[in-house]
Parts: structure tokens; C-alpha cells; sequence
């Protein structure tokens, strides 16, 4: 018989390990979770590098898994939380490294996605399944979770912690002067294929240091990849139109950056959800993944989208006959992005932010 959801939760886990853009997208569910019941214990399962951006969310107990770490790992989470019982685990991963660390938690109920959202057979992993939800973005599949457990304030609110100590980091990277980030690059994973052209970057940073008097500053990782490309893009622009702070900042320095930008340019990398997550002008640019699925929520409409084409091109399909979920893996799919596109995106977006912030003023008056 299939146990049922509890009506009022004592302690609820959420198991997310990975990935930046994603932990982002699935904070307004746990802010939602507080809301219904500010009394409730909420543990998240994390990854060791999404928890240092989100450390410090108020709240929340985190518990860290390592990937690296393997089964060994786990095996030490699973002793970690030997004595501890969750009314209600909420498997928000849809993989089966997560579905096997699962297998150690203690819960009365665990909710997972319907068999359509569900990858890896992670409805294999739970009892209980979400409604199905066809075509849905991302943050609005992980809200699905607060709704089956009958939670109706789905407004989004993020508050997520940024330190002194990582204002300080960005204010010494940025200076006084206003700028965008550019966050390049996306993960370095075999087929991502999420990376526009250095040559595309060049124009957009000309154009905003031209117009605007913008700086850029390019944020990224440490790989041998981001590095160079940064420095590739570095190399064609004018001098002082650039801060290269690729591999030079700390996950939360980064949020701390895009917290005080004009606006974030980056593809489908966590930088632009952070963006989403700080309330902070985001231009995303999408070819190998489809926008309305994984575009920054909330500027999902400024999102330069080159997928339909991508489908067409290297799918020969339409956007309609392809699957939700279905990624362009070729390597000169975001080439279909154009630079113009871009600029004339940048250009609508600072366009709009200039306006709503007047508003605000004329609305404070």
C-alpha cells in the first residue's frame, strides 16, 4: 500500500546534488516549503560545490555529498544520517547516482518525478509521483514538488546569503565603474556543445563599452578551457573595456559581482540563473537547449534563441516533433547565434531595465 504525503511535515529532505543553475532554480521551492511550514526542519542534500554558493541559506541544514567521493561517500552520508528520519524525502534528482544515495535515506514517503520528467527509472526510487506536467520550465518542475504536498503560495522569492567577505572580493575585481558579467562558458562536460563564439563575445563587449561605457567583467572556472578562451576574448577587445576574472573568484565572489551588474550575458551555465536568482538583468543565450524549458525564469523573454534553428539544422525536425528535454549535442550549434542578435537583445534589455527602474523612482515619489 502506498504510504500517504503528510499533512504537516516535521522534517522534509530534499535531495539535489547538482547543478548550480539547478539548486537555483530549486531555492523558491524551499522558500515556498518555509512558508507553509515555518516550524518544519528542512535538510538538502547537496553537492559540495552548489553548497558553496548557497551556504548560509537561512533555514536550511545542508548535508554535503562529495561526487568525487563515490560509494565511499555515500556510505559516510549514510552513517551521517543513521539516526535521522525524514517525514518526506523529496528526490528532485534525476539521476542514478542520486537514486543510490537514496537507498540510505530513512523516510516515511519519497517523492520523485512523474515516469515522463522521470530519467534513470528514478520512479523506480519512490513511491509517490508527481502530476504529470508536460512542457514545463525547470524552476516550475521543482514547485511541482511543494504543490503535491499541497502547497498554494507558490510566490518566488530567492534571499540568497551573500557575505562581506565576497562583496569585498568583487568590489577590488569590479571597481567603481558600472559593468555587465560575461560568464563564457558553460560546463566543461564530454558533448555540452553550450559555447558561443569568442568572436561573438568581442562584438557584444565593443558594442557595450561603446554605447554604454560598460565594462565586462568575464567570470568562469579555472580549466585550462575557460581560461584561454577568456583570454582569447581578452585579446580582442580595447584595452580597459575588460576585467578577465576568469579562475580568479570564489562562487560566491561571482554572486557578489552579479548582484551589482547592469545585466549578466552568459549560455545555459549557473552564472545566468544566479542572475535570475539576484534579480539581476539576465541575457541568456540558448541554441543547444530549449529556452522555455532552461532560460532564466523570470527574463525568459530576452533570451536570444537560436533552438528552433538548431532542431531544424542539425535535427531536421521541428521544435514540435523533438522531445521537451531534447538537446542540439553538435558543435556548431550555438554558432547559429549571431552577434547582432545578441547586441539588439542587450540593447532591449537595458532599454527595459532603464524604464521599470524609472517607474520605481516615479512610484517611490
Amino acid at each position: 500500500m502506498k504510504p500517504s504525503l503528510p499533512v504537516q511535515p516535521n522534517h522534509i529532505a530534499i535531495l539535489r546534488l547538482s547543478a548550480l543553475g539547478d539548486v537555483c532554480n530549486l531555492v523558491p521551492t524551499v522558500r515556498a516549503l518555509q512558508r507553509q511550514w515555518p516550524d518544519a526542519r528542512i535538510t538538502w542534500i547537496i553537492g559540495k560545490g552548489e553548497h558553496s554558493l548557497l551556504a548560509g541559506l537561512s533555514g536550511v541544514e545542508f548535508v554535503v555529498y562529495d561526487k568525487s567521493t563515490g560509494i565511499a561517500g555515500m556510505r559516510a552520508l549514510w552513517r551521517q544520517l543513521a539516526d535521522t528520519r525524514f517525514d518526506v524525502l523529496l528526490h528532485m534528482q534525476q539521476a542514478i547516482r542520486a537514486s543510490m544515495l537514496s537507498l540510505g535515506l530513512k523516510a516515511d514517503v519519497r517523492v520523485g518525478y512523474d515516469k515522463a520528467r522521470a530519467k534513470d527509472a528514478q520512479h523506480w526510487f519512490t513511491q509517490h509521483q508527481l502530476a504529470p506536467h508536460p512542457n514545463a520550465h525547470v524552476l516550475e518542475s521543482f514547485m511541482d514538488f511543494a504543490r503535491v504536498l499541497g502547497v498554494e503560495d507558490n510566490r518566488l522569492t530567492w534571499d540568497l546569503p551573500v557575505p562581506d567577505t565576497a562583496r569585498n572580493e568583487a568590489q577590488v575585481i569590479s571597481g567603481e565603474a558600472p559593468y555587465l558579467v560575461i560568464n563564457p562558458c558553460s560546463n566543461v562536460r564530454l558533448r555540452n556543445f553550450r559555447n558561443w563564439s569568442v568572436e561573438g563575445y568581442a562584438s557584444v563587449i565593443e558594442h557595450a563599452w561603446v554605447q554604454y561605457g560598460l565594462k565586462s567583467v568575464l567570470t568562469g572556472g579555472g580549466s585550462a578551457l575557460e581560461r584561454e578562451i577568456g583570454d582569447q576574448i581578452e585579446a580582442l577587445c580595447q584595452p580597459g573595456s575588460v576585467i578577465n576574472a576568469i579562475g580568479g573568484t570564489s562562487l560566491k565572489g561571482v554572486l557578489a559581482l552579479i548582484d551589482q551588474a547592469q545585466a549578466v550575458i552568459a549560455p545555459d551555465t549557473g552564472p545566468i540563473h544566479m542572475a535570475n536568482a539576484m534579480g539581476t538583468p539576465a541575457l541568456g543565450l540558448y541554441a543547444s537547449t530549449n529556452p522555455q524549458r532552461a532560460a532564466p525564469y523570470l527574463w525568459r523573454d530576452f533570451a536570444v534563441n537560436a533552438y528552433p534553428e538548431a532542431v531544424r539544422t542539425y535535427l531536421h525536425k521541428s521544435v514540435d516533433e523533438v522531445s521537451w528535454g531534447q538537446r542540439v549535442r553538435h558543435p556548431s550549434a550555438m554558432m547559429l547565434i549571431k552577434a547582432d542578435d545578441v547586441i539588439a537583445k542587450l540593447d532591449t534589455l537595458l532599454a527595459h531595465t532603464d524604464s521599470t527602474a524609472s517607474a520605481g523612482s516615479i512610484d517611490e515619489d
